[in-house]
């Protein structure tokens, strides 16, 4: 009976979820005394959207990050691109535009993505590295530690949304889906950051790519320093970092200081290494 209960306890919920967030919102826009017949939230979204629509931002495709990509290292120009997922905006809204508390317990999952703890410091250095990016990942949804965050955080910080060059922050594994990642990395020298760099190594190394040099796990923010180091001490022409939260940074710093193209690989490392896709 228990198990019986569930599914309907689900759908009971997902009914009033439903309610809550389309036909009760129009109700509190409707007069006293009035009843608007036939038209559903659902219609009336569709004719708000359409006078929206100019309001749309188009973003980066793969094929132009790809080409935007190959033509920095071919012109050995720096370039970063970043990412900011729900880990990010979460850290940048601690105490900011979210009471800290409220955080910790949205994502306790911040240590392990290299911030044990969002402090003054760190989200100055994250916004930072944001505003000065060549090209910035945003999430495409709209739930509440994405979009939800991402413009009031921007807000907060100061960053002109509208002046950043965006392109989607799952764009690492758009490149992959679309067969764009190992041609954009032949031929160049490859430098790999981050807890699966070795076992990444040996893949893109078996699938011809030139990896001439990996450096192993970040151990958080505080890490940086130590990682721009050794990163200076390397020969490479695109660097790969999937290296968590800290890889922002790494990226817009690799690129500002040593002058080469970064890349914000993140957990799509993980997921080659894993065998959960193929190169």
């Amino acid at each position: 009976m228990q198990a019986q209960a569930v599914p309907g306890g689900y759908a009971e919920g997902y009914r009033d979820g439903v309610f809550a967030g389309g036909e009760a919102l129009v109700a509190q826009h409707i007069p006293p005394d009035h009843i608007l017949p036939v038209v559903a939230a659902a219609d009336l979204i569709a004719a708000g959207f359409r006078q929206y629509a100019p309001s749309l931002t188009r973003l980066s495709s793969p094929h132009e990050m790809a080409g935007h990509i190959v033509a920095a290292l071919d012109a050995q120009r720096p370039l970063s691109v970043v990412r900011l997922g729900d880990g990010e905006l979460l850290t940048l809204a601690a105490d900011t535009v979210l009471p800290g508390q409220e955080v910790q317990e949205l994502a306790p999952f911040l240590p392990y993505a290299g911030v044990p703890c969002s402090t003054p410091d760190i989200r100055a250095m994250l916004a930072e590295a944001i505003q000065a990016a060549d090209w910035v990942g945003v999430p495409i949804s709209r739930a509440p530690t994405f979009q939800g965050l991402l413009f009031p955080v921007l807000r907060h910080f100061g960053i002109d949304w509208s002046r950043l060059k965006l392109t989607s922050s799952t764009i690492n594994y758009s490149l992959h889906q679309s067969g764009l990642l190992l041609p954009l990395l032949q031929g160049r020298r490859v430098l790999l950051i981050g807890s699966q760099a070795a076992e990444l190594g040996a893949l893109l190394h078996n699938r011809g790519i030139h990896v001439t040099g990996i450096i192993g796990s970040v151990t958080g923010v505080m890490d940086i320093p130590r990682v721009m180091q050794l990163t200076a001490e390397h020969a490479f022409d695109i660097a790969l970092v999937a290296a968590g939260i800290p890889a922002v940074i790494l990226c817009r710093r690799i690129a500002g200081e040593l002058g080469k193209v970064a890349f914000d690989f993140g957990h799509l490392a993980d997921k080659l290494v894993k065998g959960e896709l193929q190169l």
